[in-house]
């Protein structure tokens, strides 16, 4: 998604030759200049890339960039140009001896810069690794200089080309062959060329079905620790014989035991497979009365049943209170009861101040406890300190509480048993799932030449997982998958490779949707359009004949984005800086998440109703929340990093310039929005009919992934060696046993 996933961009170049030192140091003369250098206007020149390493001991220094023939900005001694005249979008990045600096190519525009007499840098993203430590980009060096195709050698480099053009003569001056301008892929062709080993076990007796894996390395080695191996027809076997001994524990326990249960299952990912067990149990606890004096208890079913779209009123923790409104002194004694107070909190809706304090509250009294607790607990308490439960991807938290809950006084092996079988079950799915999806993006890919796009095919696939993991929506999933992956490609045609001609080109054609648009555009872009409509056939294709007709809502998501790329397009073509309302309105639907909401229901099955895919496409309440958290999380993450493409302005500058405020302000600002929008998906499961649950739940499971994605401010999404630990845990190491 454009914010979903539009993060900084890192240009792919070969070796960099080393510069003379009579060239840097004709550089480094401009330094101390305070005005652009201006020359006659009959000349342009166009920087397309400057890359310089410094090893460390060597003092770093500021470069200064002066085009012979051109119209520039020096950049002085931080980084900051003394103008922004023609340099708009320039940053650098003067940390230390031991960083490298990389301004990125500058795609765009080139052909306009020659037509208006000016130097336009369009796109000046910056790597910034440190030896000693990961630093923003989210690389370590020996990352930055080890990928593939990225043949670094030597710290010690720098690389300059410039382009010159002679103004009166642009009708035939060449626009530079697009490089790519992302890092490859971490994956490859892992997941197409990939077969997992046969599940393997030991049996200390026959009857005894305890399941355990030979360990797989990332390098492909295996780890023999096993004497047997079983089939995932006799896994599966042995999981329906634990499900019935779990339905069991719902019907000879207490409301206080069957709510611990329910927290277990959610916390272990299989809580799916007791549907109707989990909502008889919620809607009778929620009728009935609860007089409990635990703190952990009452905030417990407090979280449980507010998750369930069940109201809860904050009053239930008065009894916690004294006269004044103050908790008790008592309770700042009990970590556990403080966890769950603090998790519960966060599924306050707008107005409930009292929950808010809560939050402060808790917060407090768990960091003073932080060094004090013991293993599982303090685990717990310090994931969720980084982030609440509520905002937890549960697949995520699945993989820790797997480890934990042996630990707990009360576990239940059966429980945890189940848990690893269907986790491995459910990876061998996903593994499927993903080969397929690689091969058809590999194919896509090629096919349509779209080299400059960001090869995220496996990330696309894990966001879709964050909405649906459950076996029975593997159609869900994968039309989801392609969807943001269709978005990925749209979002880096508009933004880097498209000239404002060819934007309005694409979205002319992508509006009038028949094949016959094609002609309107270039050749680079008629393969990608035709794509476009044969993957909504596809899509038709693979439902049922009454439920085809949701392709059509996914269709209209998609040509509101189109219009809204545009219209980002428009703005930075005409360096239009739009007031803060109107860029959030039009960037809150480029982040993708408006027709991620309507694309995630199309192969939902039954919970795809019109009404759901009419809620979804309107744009309100928890989908427009989702895109709002989507958007300013991705907005935080690039005003952190450093301005990197050619985005019209973010929200943050937009606040900035509006109001006239500092950054901390505006950021500030945007983290409040950010809360608003919470509450907004907390609301929306109380106050939308019943009959949309569902579907809201799945929206809030796609806003829940943004803390993930965009966790410390960064982009794990296209910087994506991010994720690949999670996502090797999630789709390629099974659970030991």
């Amino acid at each position: 998604m454009h914010a979903i996933f539009k993060g900084g961009k890192v240009l792919h170049v070969g070796i960099g030759i080393v510069f003379a030192f009579a060239v840097e140091r004709a550089f480094l003369t401009l330094l101390e200049e305070e005005e652009p250098v201006r020359t006659q206007p009959e000349k342009v020149s166009v920087l397309t890339s400057l890359l310089i390493y410094y090893p460390p001991g060597r003092s770093a220094s500021a470069i200064a960039v002066k085009l012979s023939g051109s119209r520039t900005s020096s950049i002085g001694r931080h980084g900051t140009p003394t103008t922004r005249a023609r340099l708009p979008s320039m940053h650098a990045c003067m940390n230390g001896p031991d960083y490298c600096y990389y301004f990125s190519r500058f795609q765009n525009q080139l052909d306009r810069a020659v037509q208006q007499n000016q130097l336009v840098m369009t796109d000046a993203d910056i790597i910034c690794a440190s030896p000693s430590r990961e630093v923003d980009c989210g690389l370590q060096p020996a990352e930055v200089f080890s990928k593939p195709h990225h043949h670094y050698t030597n710290y010690q480099t720098t690389h300059f080309h410039m382009a010159s053009h002679d103004a009166t003569d642009t009708a035939t001056a060449a626009v530079p062959e697009v490089a790519p301008v992302f890092l490859p892929t971490v994956w490859g062709d892992f997941f197409i060329n990939y077969s997992p080993e046969p599940f393997q076990f030991y049996v200390p007796n026959p009857s005894c079905f305890m399941v355990r894996p030979k360990v797989i390395t990332w390098s492909g080695a295996l780890v023999e620790i096993c004497l047997d191996s079983m089939s995932e027809e006799r896994m599966t076997e042995r999981s329906n014989q634990l499900k019935e001994r779990i339905i069991g524990l719902f019907s000879c326990s207490t409301i206080v035991e069957q709510l611990n249960l329910v927290d277990t299952l959610q916390h272990l990912s299989v809580d799916h497979h007791f549907h109707e067990q989990i909502d008889s149990t919620l809607r009778s606890t929620h009728a009935g009365e609860f007089n409990s004096s635990s703190l952990h208890d009452v905030a417990l079913r407090f979280r449980i049943l507010r998750q369930q779209g069940l109201w809860v009123s904050p009053d239930v923790f008065s009894k916690f209170k004294d006269e004044d409104g103050a908790f008790h002194v008592n309770i700042t004694n009990d970590p556990r009861g403080l966890l769950s107070l603090y998790n519960a909190a966060y599924l306050f809706i707008h107005g409930e101040t009292e929950l808010e304090e809560s939050i402060s509250f808790a917060r407090q009294h768990l960091e003073s406890m932080e060094g004090k607790l013991e293993y599982p607990l303090a685990e717990q308490v310090r994931r969720a300190l980084h982030l609440p439960l509520p905002r937890t991807l549960k697949r995520v938290e699945a993989l820790h509480y797997m480890a934990e809950y042996k630990q707990e006084p009360m576990h239940n092996s059966s429980i945890l048993e189940f848990a690893k079988l269907d986790f491995n079950l459910l990876q061998r799915l996903h593994l499927k799932e993903l080969k397929a999806l690689s091969r058809w993006w590999k194919n896509l890919y090629r096919e349509v030449g779209l080299n400059y796009s960001r090869d995220r095919v496996v990330e696309c696939y894990f966001w879709a997982y964050t909405a649906y993991y459950e076996k029975e929506y593997t159609c869900a999933r994968m039309i989801l998958a392609k969807i943001i992956a269709i978005i990925i490609m749209t979002d880096d045609t508009y933004d880097v490779r498209a000239t404002l001609v060819e934007c309005r080109q694409l979205n002319e054609a992508i509006q009038r949707w028949e094949e016959s648009a094609t002609s309107l555009l270039p050749e680079y872009l008629q393969k990608f359009y035709l794509k476009l409509m044969s993957t909504f056939k596809e899509f038709e294709n693979e439902l049922k004949p009454d439920e085809k007709c949701r392709v059509s809502f996914s269709t209209k998501a998609f040509q509101i984005l189109s219009s809204n790329y545009l219209q980002e397009a428009e703005w930075f073509h005409q360096n239009h800086k739009p007031r803060f309302n109107d860029q959030v309105k039009v960037s809150s639907v480029c982040s993708g998440g408006p027709w991620v909401c309507v694309g995630l229901l199309v192969g939902m099955g039954d919970t795809a109703t019109k009404e759901a895919l009419e809620w979804a496409l309107g744009c309100t309440d928890a989908v427009r929340a989702c895109a709002e958290v989507t958007r300013f999380m991705n907005d935080l993450a690039s005003f952190k990093r450093g301005k990197n493409k050619n985005d019209v302005a973010s929200s943050v500058e937009c606040y900035i310039s509006e109001h006239g405020v500092a950054s901390e302000v505006a950021i500030a600002k945007i983290g409040s929005l950010i809360e608003d929008a919470w509450k907004t998906t907390n609301q929306a499961r109380f106050e939308l009919p019943k009959l949309l649950l569902p579907a809201v739940q799945r929206v809030a499971n796609i806003t829940i992934s943004m803390p993930f994605m965009y966790d410390d401010k960064t982009d794990a999404f296209t910087f994506s060696n991010r994720l690949e630990g999670t996502i090797k845990r999630l789709f390629v190491n099974p659970i030991e046993f």
